[in-house]
């Protein structure tokens, strides 16, 4: 089927400047790796405390297998300076990577807009200086704790952060990770972003094949994608594509369990973090089943925090 019937000079312009010139319906492989030789890891989100880190270690355990990655994503300012360092000693304990989200974003503001229907694509965005400084706050805190990787929600600040890294006011080797709530699926967004200073960007969690693999042709830092989305997100689940997403993704992280919570950056209880570890081993399982060859992302390069000085 001819796929190119709209569009063909501007598809012979994007191949010219290094782009894909549409979804790539051939899905290669991808040739992409991390930067140690992995393909792919793991990632639990919704570690939103450190109570709530040791649950999910306990059935991570009595699973016998092991996720790369911690998530939190209710916002660093919702944590105390014990909650951090906990959290930071939990991970270097695990060997695992920690991920704190920054806190002010416009729902938990006063804007009206946030709360509205049409307004709600604006929710996790920042609104005026004032929050962006705050922002900034959050994030030295965390990193004053000795946490490496920050889950980004705003453009702006991406771009802030990434110049506060080069002037040596951030640690060079702070991991800047843009969230699935920005919105971004096309490989032009992506590759803004990376030249923005992402260091992996979490596409929207439906993307088919084929645009992954364009996305993956685009840029060259990973792709973070959710293997399955909580009710509010469209409460899908793609186990079976797993394979596939490492396969053209590469380097991937899969976000695992997310269909046990109604709504993104939940508190879940003992039982929610239960279904998010069951569905975690689901997809390891379906990793071992059909790509067992494929290489784990090394731990120097999960955001591995550092023990607080």
């Amino acid at each position: 089927m001819n796929k190119e019937l709209i569009g063909k000079d501007v598809r012979d312009y994007l191949e010219s400047i290094g782009l894909p010139r549409g979804d790539s319906y051939e899905i290669d492989d991808s040739g992409k790796r991390f930067s140690a030789g992995g393909q792919y890891g793991i990632e639990i989100a919704s570690a939103q405390t450190p109570d709530v880190m040791r649950t999910m270690l306990k059935y991570i355990k009595q699973y016998s297998f092991k996720p790369n990655r911690f998530t939190e994503t209710r916002g660093i300012f919702r944590l105390t300076d014990d909650d951090i360092k906990e959290m930071v000693n939990i991970c270097l304990g695990e060997n695992m990577g920690l991920v704190l989200s920054v806190g002010p974003r416009a729902f938990y503001d006063t804007s009206a807009s946030a709360r509205s229907e049409q307004g709600a694509r604006i929710s996790y965005r920042l609104r005026g200086m004032e929050n962006v400084i705050h922002a900034v706050e959050d994030v030295k805190r965390a990193v004053s704790l000795g946490v490496r990787g920050i889950l980004v929600y705003d453009e702006g600040l991406l771009f802030l952060l990434n110049k506060m890294k080069t002037s040596g006011l951030l640690p060079s080797r702070l991991a800047l990770k843009v969230s699935v709530h920005c919105g971004h699926g096309n490989p032009l967004s992506l590759q803004l972003l990376q030249q923005m200073g992402a260091t992996s960007v979490n596409v929207v969690g439906d993307l088919e094949l084929p645009m992954v693999a364009s996305c993956r042709k685009a840029i060259t830092i990973p792709i973070d994608i959710h293997s399955d989305t909580p009710k509010s997100s469209g409460g899908f689940i793609r186990t079976y594509d797993v394979p596939d997403l490492i396969r053209v993704g590469s380097p991937i992280f899969l976000k695992c369990g997310a269909i046990s919570s109604p709504a993104h950056a939940h508190l879940p209880s003992d039982t929610d973090v239960l279904s998010r570890i069951y569905q975690a081993y689901l997809v390891y399982q379906m990793i071992q089943r059909y790509i067992p060859e494929a290489n784990v992302v090394s731990q120097e390069e999960i955001c591995v925090a550092l023990p607080e000085k």
